[in-house]
């Protein structure tokens, strides 16, 4: 048990040591090719780092060169390599592993990318794009973007056929009665050393055939060994493969001498090297043992069949030769792998076909055409289907694949108004009808009345063929049809406009709706949703178009009067298509209309319009009167633009609506049949408001941008749009006169506002001391403008103006030199306008200035001299 643990642990932490360092594939792929690396931009660290893990994969020295090589690194680089080793100091003259290893060990081979992992650096990328080669198989040993590894396996149990040599580490177990292990590697004479056993020599043996001779030295020290019924048992198995050296020769990317693990096939060889370049072969690749042929490899075996020949494994010193091809051909067209490939002596095109991987599915494969090279010239020749496997193929042959034909032999198609449209097989004596009855029969839209069948010659030109669908249908007459027949079947929608009508005015939901015979006035009102609250049932319009625009007239106007609950009425209209219903509002139709009072008055609030022509008196009395407090002059009356955002009747009713859903949610937790119906009443009626809204809005930007147009065509500048506006009104005249030309009839929105007692006066503008002073009764505006410090230096006297309390406004009028200001009321706001800055005079308008007044001093003195004579 003890000997057992002294042999396991070491084996199974050193099993862990491997699992985390190994790289995983996908990293042993981005490790960068060794054939770019540039040895002087090492330094000697990295060398030494490197040539630690050479030495503990059991390289040497000109071992770790021969790999370096063996992967493409260029003899430029190779030699600079090998300087840097030779004068690294801490280079061992002899790096290879001890052969007196106490501990078992997994089997090890050693691997350059693992090697190099992480010492060299990324180089750029190659300028020079490898080319894809069209030969087959050439790109299994070497690809530049994935290279495939036909590294053996080393964790397999130990072949009894596996040839033993100097180098190979041989584990022997006594086991029984007598429990005793050895290990050892055989020495360069052949010779396995056991301790007090002595030399057995073993080399060039077999592993079974070296168990028997080490059994029966070891029989001399173990008598349990021996009788028939031994006791003491022995177990001779391989530890450590030995390294063995193969010379690549020929036709080859990277030829050399390579060396390798003793585990090793012809494939693992190739692959170091590369594989066979353009020129070799890869049908009879040769390896030559002791100066004798011992075996001849087929690549093609293994690529078309997966037959390796894995068995046979390689020996130190063998030589594979790859010599050049010996004949090709090309194989073209419609196969699965269209190539060149390599063929041998007596080979048919049944064989190349193989290797191609067959035809493709779309290959016409009664014939193929080859050409062939003669003494002279080339020729051409077919070879048909049943000769495929006879005609013996000749080097520099070029098969071509052809394609099957685009064509149908025997189809026929329907189009059109029938149930199942498509293609149809043309059998013995299809005729039209029977063609139909397997279309699953006409639609009910099938225009009876003619059909087509548009027919294809031999010369490729067309016929139509007009048939009468309803003495076809009838069985009257019939037609035979015959292969590429295209019948088309039309609809009777498809030779007229789509037909449809229109309905707009106050109904729920108007638009565009498809027409139907017999339809009525009522019928289309109530596809609308029926009527608005607003709509007039005795104003309804129905514009129809005129077929005859002889005398200039293009539409036909129907009145129509229809029920308030769309009854059914037998002197209903009868729509025709394209009419176009018009339903009207009631006259002097209108919802609520809502004003508001503020301030000063007895009851302030909201105020629902009684008639259309009511006044601000009328408000003022159903409002109580003013108080004590109010200040009538000051009053004023806030109104809407044409560009304030006002909800339609349908945003207002569908607010309403939301109330109410919600209302119905928050309320209802188990609702009655009465209350869902009326819940999906209100989700349908939801999603009606977003179209008026948009018009709206349409409506507003066109008015907006109508105005900015005006104002920058006539080089204004641009007017401030507002949504609301002050009116300036005369409470007073109009409490004392109402219905006089001062009470004004209110509108949507009108809010009314009556402030109290003002009693200053605010300055503002280029005056001294901007200011509200308190009002003084009979006090003039110089008054005011005194006790704001005066005017300022720019003050535009003459301009200065009133904004009294209720938005009107007064300005100073003069006559000569005089200036009559007006009156200060309170609540009142002064306002004196500035002249600006001052701009000074530039030179030229000095120079322009004083030139006019010369040449008008000039001009003068003429004038005076010519009357003077």
């Amino acid at each position: 048990m003890i000997r057992f643990l002294k042999w396991a642990i070491p084996g199974f932490l050193l099993g862990l040591i491997l699992v985390f360092v190994s790289a995983p594939e996908s990293s042993a792929q981005s490790i960068p090719d060794i054939s770019s690396i540039k040895v002087d931009e090492l330094s000697d660290a990295q060398l030494r780092q490197l040539v630690s893990r050479a030495t503990s994969s059991g390289l040497s020295k000109t071992e770790l060169l021969e790999m370096a090589r063996m992967r493409g690194m260029s003899t430029i680089e190779l030699e600079k390599l090998q300087d840097r080793l030779e004068n690294l100091d801490s280079v061992p003259t002899t790096m290879k592993s001890s052969t007196t290893a106490s501990k078992r060990e997994p089997r090890e081979q050693a691997n350059l990318n693992e090697i190099i992992q992480g010492i060299f650096t990324n180089q750029e990328e190659m300028d020079e794009e490898e080319v894809l080669q069209p030969y087959f198989g050439l790109d299994l040993f070497y690809q530049k973007e994935r290279k495939l590894t036909f590294e053996p396996s080393l964790n397999l149990a130990t072949p009894q056929n596996y040839v033993l040599g100097p180098g190979d580490l041989v584990y022997v177990d006594v086991y029984g009665a007598s429990e005793h292990y050895y290990e050892s590697t055989i020495t360069p004479e052949g010779k396995l050393i056991l301790d007090n056993i002595g030399p057995i020599s073993i080399s060039g043996l077999s592993i079974s055939e070296a168990t028997k001779v080490i059994k029966n030295r070891l029989a001399q020290f173990y008598a349990e060994m021996q009788g028939a019924n031994p006791s003491t048992f022995l177990q001779v198995s391989l530890g450590n493969v030995r390294s063995i050296k193969v010379h690549m020769v020929g036709e080859l990317r990277l030829p050399g001498t390579f060396t390798l693990s003793a585990f090793s096939t012809v494939f693992n060889a190739l692959y170091a090297a590369g594989g066979p370049n353009q020129n070799g072969t890869m049908r009879n690749i040769k390896v030559v043992r002791n100066n004798r042929q011992v075996a001849v490899v087929d690549a093609y075996d293994f690529l078309v069949n997966g037959k390796a020949n894995m068995g046979f494994q390689l020996m130190d010193q063998d030589v594979i030769l790859v010599e050049p091809y010996e004949s090709r051909v090309q194989l073209e067209g419609a196969v699965k792998r269209p190539l060149i490939f390599e063929v041998k002596e007596g080979e048919t095109f049944q064989d190349v076909l193989s290797y191609a991987g067959g035809f493709a599915d779309q290959a016409y494969t009664e014939r193929v055409n080859v050409t062939r090279l003669t003494d002279k010239e080339k020729a051409v020749s077919d070879v048909y289907a049943g000769q495929f496997g006879i005609f013996t193929v000749k080097g520099g042959d070029r098969y071509t694949v052809g394609t099957i034909l685009d064509r149908y032999k025997n189809r026929v198609q329907i189009k059109g108004a029938v149930f199942r449209e498509g293609n149809y097989a043309l059998t013995d004596g299809l005729t039209l009808s029977t063609l139909i009855e397997r279309a699953e029969g006409l639609k009910g839209d099938a225009y009876l009345k003619r059909a087509s069948i548009i027919r294809t010659h031999e010369d490729l030109t067309t016929s139509v063929i007009q048939v009468d669908l309803n003495q076809v249908m009838a069985g009257g007459s019939n037609v035979m049809l015959k292969p590429d027949d295209i019948i088309r079947i039309s609809s009777i929608y498809d030779l007229k406009d789509e037909y449809y009508l229109k309905i707009s005015g106050e109904v729920r939901d108007p638009g565009i709706y498809p027409f139907s015979d017999g339809m009525t006035v009522e019928d289309l009102i109530v596809n609308a949703g029926g009527f608005k609250e607003s709509a007039s049932t005795s104003d309804i319009e129905v514009a129809r178009r005129l077929s005859n625009e002889e005398n200039g007239e293009i539409a036909e106007l129907i009145p129509v009067n229809v029920e308030g609950d769309l009854s059914i009425n037998e002197s209903s209209v009868i729509l025709k298509p394209f009419d176009n219903v018009i339903i009207r509002r009631k006259p002097n139709f209108a919802l609520e209309k809502v004003v508001m009072i503020e301030g000063q008055v007895n009851a302030p609030g909201e105020f629902a319009l009684r008639a259309a022509e009511e006044r601000i008196s009328d408000v003022i009395s159903r409002a109580g009167g003013l108080t004590k407090y109010a200040y009538p002059k000051g009053a004023t009356l806030i109104r809407r633009t044409e560009y304030f955002n006002t909800e339609s009747e349908r945003i207002r009713r569908q607010k309403n609506m939301d109330q109410l859903l919600e209302r119905l949610e928050t309320e209802a937790t188990d609702p009655s049949e009465a209350q869902s119906r009326q819940k999906s009443r209100l989700e349908q009626e939801s999603g009606r408001a977003n179209l008026e809204q948009q018009k709206s809005d349409l409506i507003t930007k066109a008015r907006q941008e109508t105005l900015q147009e005006i104002t920058q065509g006539e080089g204004q500048t641009s007017i401030k749009i507002k949504e609301t506006e002050a009116i300036a009104i005369d409470l007073q005249a109009i409490m004392d006169n109402p219905y006089s030309k001062y009470d004004l009839i209110l509108e949507e929105g009108d809010i009314i506002s009556v402030p109290k007692q003002l009693q200053t006066v605010r300055m503002r503008g280029d005056v001294i001391y901007p200011t509200t002073v308190r009002f003084e009764n009979n006090r003039s505006m110089k008054y005011y403008i005194d006790r704001a410090g005066g005017f300022d230096n720019r003050a535009k006297k003459k301009r200065t103006y009133v904004v009294y309390a209720n938005g009107e406004v007064a300005r100073t009028k003069g006559f000569l030199f005089f200036k009559s200001f007006p009156n200060v009321e309170p609540g009142s706001e002064v306002i004196v306008p500035s002249k600006g800055p001052r701009t000074p005079l530039r030179v030229g308008e000095i120079i322009g200035l004083t030139s006019g007044l010369a040449t008008l001093v000039l001009v003068i003195t003429q004038i005076n001299n010519n009357s003077g004579n």
